[in-house]
């Protein structure tokens, strides 16, 4: 940890914007999805429709994520390069990694659908299933996981040590929401699950 400190410029705003990007977004999100549930104001703002009010919480995630990774980039290009990985691996590694992370993220999205990525659950659309196939089966939070890898991989590719640590600190924040995601989305299901009728369209 020590030897990776030394090279991270402190001096640069650049990597607080990123950091700062990195706990915004899941933090901002999960608040929106509670207040969502309870008072269906997204719902409310699209006449009652939960569907066009969850494409557009979906567009809005999407977005930030990528000024997060915008920033990330930036923030890793004025830091300190130092090799990480002899060549060839220096390539072949961080391409690896990333393509792994990239296979999570998309194969667990089209397994949910947009809804059920992007938190359609806290609007009330419901799944029928869990879904257990690939990734859910090798991985309980594969999006989070691949995110993860992206993340070490583009500190890998750019050769910047300052992005392992950034990536070390995506992992936290990440495991701080699921902490609080996990169980209010489990809450939501078995409410369902103890009603006596279902009529509900999905489920996690």
């Amino acid at each position: 940890m020590d030897a990776l400190l030394k090279y991270v410029d402190t001096s640069k705003t650049s990597l607080y914007l990123c950091v700062a990007s990195v706990a915004f977004n899941p933090t901002a999100w999960n608040i929106v999805a509670r207040n969502e549930y309870h008072n269906k104001t997204i719902t409310r703002l699209f006449g009652g429709n939960p569907y066009r009010g969850t494409y557009f919480l979906a567009a809005c995630i999407f977005g930030a994520g990528i000024f997060r990774d915008h920033l990330y980039k930036k923030a890793l290009l004025e830091q300190p390069r130092v090799p990480l990985i002899p060549e060839p691996y220096n390539v072949v590694i961080p391409v690896a990694i990333f393509a792994v992370g990239q296979v999570f993220v998309v194969t667990s999205t089209w397994a949910l659908g947009i809804t059920g990525t992007f938190l359609g659950d806290y609007f009330g659309i419901l799944m029928d299933h869990r879904v257990e196939g690939f990734p859910f089966n090798f991985l309980r939070n594969p999006m989070y996981v691949g995110s993860t890898m992206s993340f070490a991989a583009t500190a890998l590719w750019y050769e910047r040590p300052a992005g392992l640590l950034i990536t070390l600190y995506v992992y936290v924040v990440y495991t701080i929401a699921l902490r609080f995601e996990g169980p209010f989305t489990d809450m939501i299901y078995a409410k369902r699950a103890s009603r006596p009728t279902n009529s509900s369209k999905k489920e996690l």
